[in-house]
């Protein structure tokens, strides 16, 4: 089978030849930058230096050449910027904290503070305030939360939603061009990237993108408003879900369907112990607009749905799958209630899960090369049978990560993960 048959017949609930393998073809199956070019070299592939392409996580862009010595099935279809509101292009050289030359957007400027900390400013224009904050010998950038106060009796969502926008002629053509060369040249499968539907998440991400976010902007702030300003929360996202749906006409009518899936939320309902809200306060503040996203997907394309959310969300998974959500990322097996046979039993035939191959905060960075291996064996033979699994590390490979418990844990999904899967 090729790539594309492979993923598709996964995500159709079919057993393909074997488990798809992806990494890097979203922000959050990916691989920090610095961890990547040491795969890179071990791996034999050094060509220029490592485009970082997606900065909040400082990501590297996975490379053809090394997706397919690694037997990876899944690609991206981007969005022409991310975090910060910088543009991916006008490459440059940079190095890091930890003296890796890398590829950095033109507008990339960070500027050090009296402590050695990296600000970043929206655009990469140091005349803004700043956004974002890397500290000194750090790896990631921190959203730096908007402080002025709020003004608690006279919310508007209309001051929030200003800033949704409908995608450009520059964004679609981008869209456009990246998805007829990677489908035409490849036989890859092509995730498409979007994030308009994912509600929850905008406070801090499109806080990162502009000087002065109005509106409810700090995370725990806008967790508390679900329950004490409702009205508030349900305004700002039926006027996302509006932009939304345009935006996906507009996606649909650039990519077609190329892709075989699309990114369509990346918030986090789950902490590590449970859920962050109740599944009756998402029925009631999230469902019925999840749910119009979805459905407009499902019958105008041939996409599946492609949700993110970290933690413990087991309570949650029944109203995700009423909301039309087909695939679920990363598959947190570590969190409360998250058990991957519990969930492969209650679930799996009505779910695709695309991660839980092994744990990112625990085995990966800190096991040995056989712990590596056993674990990703495992999961392999519980999410496998009957297809509806795409093999992926939990969330995305971190700095420091051992280049050969990467190997293991590739060498074991292409072990482990042929048709039929023993039990």
């Amino acid at each position: 089978m090729t790539s594309r048959e492979r993923v598709l017949a996964a995500i159709n609930h079919r057993e393909p030849d074997r488990v798809p393998l992806d990494m890097g073809s979203s922000g959050t199956t990916g691989i920090m930058v610095t961890t990547y070019a040491k795969l890179r070299q071990k791996l034999g592939i050094n060509s220029t230096p490592p485009k970082v392409t997606e900065i909040l996580q400082m990501l590297g862009e996975v490379e053809l050449p090394l997706l397919e010595k690694l037997g990876c099935d899944i690609l991206p279809v981007s969005l022409p910027s991310g975090f910060f509101g910088i543009p991916y292009r006008d490459w440059e050289p940079w190095r890091t904290f930890e003296g890796l030359d890398v590829l950095v957007p033109g507008q990339f400027n960070p500027i050090a503070d009296e402590n050695g900390d990296l600000l970043l400013s929206p655009g990469g224009d140091a005349g803004k305030r700043p956004r974002g904050r890397m500290p000194k010998d750090g790896y990631y950038f921190d959203i730096i939360p908007h402080q002025e106060p709020i003004n608690w009796d006279h919310l508007d969502p209309d001051t929030f939603a200003e800033q949704f926008a409908v995608f450009d002629d520059a964004t679609l053509e981008h869209l456009r061009t990246q998805a007829e060369q990677l489908y035409d040249n490849t036989d890859f499968a092509l995730l498409g990237s979007f994030g308009g539907g994912g509600l929850g998440d905008m406070p801090m991400v499109m806080a990162s993108e502009v000087e002065c976010p109005r509106g409810i902007r700090k995370y725990d702030d806008f967790l508390m408003a679900h329950l004490t300003h409702p009205e508030y929360i349900k305004g700002i996202y039926a006027r996302q879900t509006e932009v939304a749906l345009e935006n996906l006409k507009l996606y649909r009518e650039a990519v077609g369907d190329r892709i075989v899936a699309i990114f369509v939320s990346g918030t986090d309902f789950g902490s590590q112990r449970g859920e962050l809200i109740s599944p009756d306060l998402y029925r009631e503040l999230y469902l019925p607009f999840h749910r119009r996203i979805n459905d407009w997907i499902h019958e105008h394309t041939a996409w599946k749905t492609f949700f993110h959310c970290c933690g413990s969300v087991y309570h949650l998974i029944p109203s995700f799958i009423e909301a039309g959500v087909d695939i679920l990322n990363p598959v947190q097996c570590s969190a409360a209630d998250m058990e991957p046979r519990r969930l492969k039993d209650d679930f799996g035939d009505r779910l695709v899960f695309w991660g839980g191959g092994v744990d990112t905060q625990r085995t990966l960075p800190f096991g040995s090369p056989e712990e590596v291996g056993r674990e990703v064996a495992e999961r392999i033979r519980i999410f496998g049978p009957g297809g509806g699994y795409v093999f992926n590390a939990i969330h995305n490979i971190q700095a420091k990560t051992p280049v050969a418990n990467i190997l293991a844990m590739f060498e074991a999904a292409r072990e482990y993960g042929r048709y039929p899967i023993a039990a």
